[in-house]
């Protein structure tokens, strides 16, 4: 470990960046230097300068009110620019901007044009706003505003809008997800643009000599004591200067520690097992727009569970956000147990939303991500903080936990709150092998105990065979097929069905007379009627309906060679080439047979084969199946 850190330091070392870096600390720190350097020599008649501590205290004042003045409708602004899409957004972020570009002086200017003495509204104030606090304040604002609307737009810009988007499912409305999600995320990056923006105001002069020269600010004040008397007189002003930022600077990095400590520790109540619910169905007719996507899924569901398979990019996640309410849904409709949720905001579906990442709250600690959703019962959360195997965390924050643990908090928020309708999108992506099997398991065993209804994303045929009893298969907006778990794995629509289940025994043939077909040059019995022979088709056999022995072939079998073999465990996947040439997976449980090189017979049962008519323009869309079955 030492020998890298080490070899890494060389690397940086090597380079010009560090050499770089310093001549700019240098240029930014000798001047200062210098300063202490000359105040340290400096005679005792020099460091008496009457007048200084009311210009301190005027920059002081007003800078402080001249940020509080911007954080008051700087930080909505960046909040409003950061979400706002448009030209008209464009332009407002380059108009706020303006102040950066323009020499202060000119700022003051354009001050001067609309709250001068002479002006319409300096007129109404008597020409007071010129001549006290009121004037430096304004000045200050004009100039400081803009640092921290870059700064707040940018922080809210980087925010993941997912947070929001639990938030709202945990019954949160727009003001709470602005104060308790958005305000929190980007506090860091607001706190930066105050510190910024309150600099600027204290050190501000060009606009404010033009708009308010007395009472002076310090910046003002220093300028005329280097104006009639020379540099001499200027060093108490600029020591108080130095003094002030940095005592300033102290004070926001001691802010922001303390903003991100610790959380006081807690302690769960006894728990308390859910409410018992009757199990409810869920109905839908989906038809909505994002982009040039075009999303029509429609399914009125006979059981609890239910899932969605697809590629990416299949509209998987957007039905997810058509249910809980968090996307615009263009026609359609939403039920649940019999009751509408069309039209309802999120936060009034009672529905839990696990999003792929968890979107954990990075502020709070494990017990206050559980129990964030307005209403959640501490006791029901203590029960989920208990089943999902989260005890001893409650004081961890999500960067001290597990991509597993993460997934399990994100799982007891959802379902702290009683939900009637759980959303999972994707919920074991990326995780590593033996926690995605276990977290599936213990999934299971929630939808077992629980009524919850549950819709599941995935592009895992294994994960919805286990959660799920009714399967959708979608792609490119389009429902594939649907129905039961069992007979949809057992008999895809298409091709196009038989790839999203994963199933590789995947041929093209063409039919021949008395229900056989020929596929690379091999004669397969099928069984299947009603399609003419010449017609080209598709069909398809699963790994674990080809039945293998070691036998010589008899009548209606097939000759083979194994030509890899894959052992995992209990059983061997083998690869095995039929005698005329047909590529061909199997499962055996049989290891003596499961070797390279080795012959063997191979049965396709006729009534397992799926045959599809290819269209005629060979397009790979849901077709009907001809099969025996």
């Amino acid at each position: 470990m030492l020998r890298a850190r080490t070899t890494r330091c060389d690397v940086t070392l090597g380079t010009p960046l560090p050499w770089l870096a310093a001549l700019l600390v240098a240029y930014l720190l000798v001047p200062i230097g210098a300063f202490l350097v000359r105040l340290a020599e400096a005679p005792a008649d020099q460091l008496t300068v009457p007048g200084i501590g009311d210009a301190l205290g005027v920059s002081v004042v007003t800078a402080t009110v001249a940020t509080v003045v911007i954080a008051v409708g700087g930080i909505p602004l960046g909040y409003l620019l950061a979400r706002a899409r448009g030209r008209a957004a464009e332009l407002l972020g380059v108009a706020v901007q303006l102040p950066l570009a323009l020499p202060p002086l000119v700022s003051g200017l354009l001050l001067v044009y609309v709250i001068g003495p002479y002006t319409a509204l300096g007129g109404l104030f008597g020409g007071g706003l010129t001549d006290d606090l009121t004037g430096v304040v304004l000045a200050q604002v004009f100039v400081a505003a803009p640092f921290l609307i870059i700064a707040a737009r940018s922080a809210f810009a980087a925010l993941d809008p997912e947070l929001a988007d639990v938030a709202a499912t945990l019954g949160h409305g727009r003001w709470s997800r602005f104060a308790r999600v958005a305000l929190p995320g980007a506090w860091a990056g607001i706190r930066a643009g105050l510190l910024l923006a309150w600099l600027r105001a204290f050190g501000e002069f060009g606009a404010t000599v033009v708009l308010a020269y007395h009472p002076y600010s310090l910046p003002v004040f220093t300028y005329v004591e280097f104006g009639s008397s020379g540099v001499d007189t200027t060093l108490i002003p600029v020591a108080a200067a130095l003094l002030a930022a940095v005592v300033v600077l102290a004070l926001s990095g001691a802010a922001g520690r303390r903003y991100g400590g610790r959380h006081a520790r807690v302690a769960p109540p006894p728990p308390r097992a859910p409410a018992a619910r009757p199990p409810e169905r869920l109905g839908f007719d989906l038809d909505a727009r994002l982009g040039g996507f075009h999303l029509r899924v429609g399914h009125s569901a006979l059981s609890s569970h239910l899932a969605v398979l697809g590629p990416s990019g299949a509209g998987k996640s957007l039905m997810l956000k058509l249910l809980a309410g968090l996307a615009p849904l263009r026609e359609g409709a939403v039920h649940l147990g019999g009751h509408a949720l069309t039209g309802l905001d999120p936060e009034r579906r009672d529905v839990g939303y696990v999003p792929q990442d968890s979107c954990l709250l990075p502020h709070l600690p494990v017990w206050s991500q559980i129990t964030f959703g307005v209403g959640t019962d501490p006791a029901v959360a203590a029960h989920w903080l208990t089943r999902l195997h989260l005890d001893g965390l409650e004081d961890r924050l999500p960067h001290q936990l597990s991509g597993g643990q993460r997934r399990r908090v994100a799982l007891a928020r959802a379902l702290a709150r009683q939900p009637r309708l759980l959303l999972l999108d994707e919920p074991f992506t990326g995780l590593d092998t033996p926690v995605r099997d276990e977290l599936r398991r213990e999934l299971r065993r929630v939808q077992r105990d629980t009524a919850v209804t549950t819709v599941l994303v995935t592009h895992d045929p294994e994960e919805a065979a286990l959660l799920a009893d009714e399967v959708l298969l979608v792609a490119d907006g389009a429902l594939l097929q649907s129905g039961c778990q069992p007979e949809v794995f057992a008999h895809p629509a298409g091709p196009a069905v038989a790839r999203l289940l994963g199933i590789r025994n995947l041929h093209a043939g063409r039919m021949c007379d008395a229900g056989t077909l020929e596929s690379a040059g091999t004669a397969i019995a099928t069984g299947a009627v009603g399609v003419p022979a010449g017609t080209d088709v598709e069909w398809c056999v699963r790994p674990e309906h080809v039945e293998l022995d070691s036998e010589p072939p008899g009548a209606g079998e097939h000759g083979a060679t194994i030509i890899d073999v894959v052992h995992m465990g209990a059983v061997a996947e083998l690869l095995v080439v039929l005698d005329g040439g047909c590529e061909l997976t199997a499962v055996s449980t049989d290891d003596e047979a499961a070797t390279t090189g080795a012959r063997c017979r191979v049965r396709l049962p006729p009534e397992r084969i799926v045959v599809w008519p290819m269209p005629a323009d060979r397009a790979d869309g849901p077709a009907v199946a001809v099969s025996n079955s």
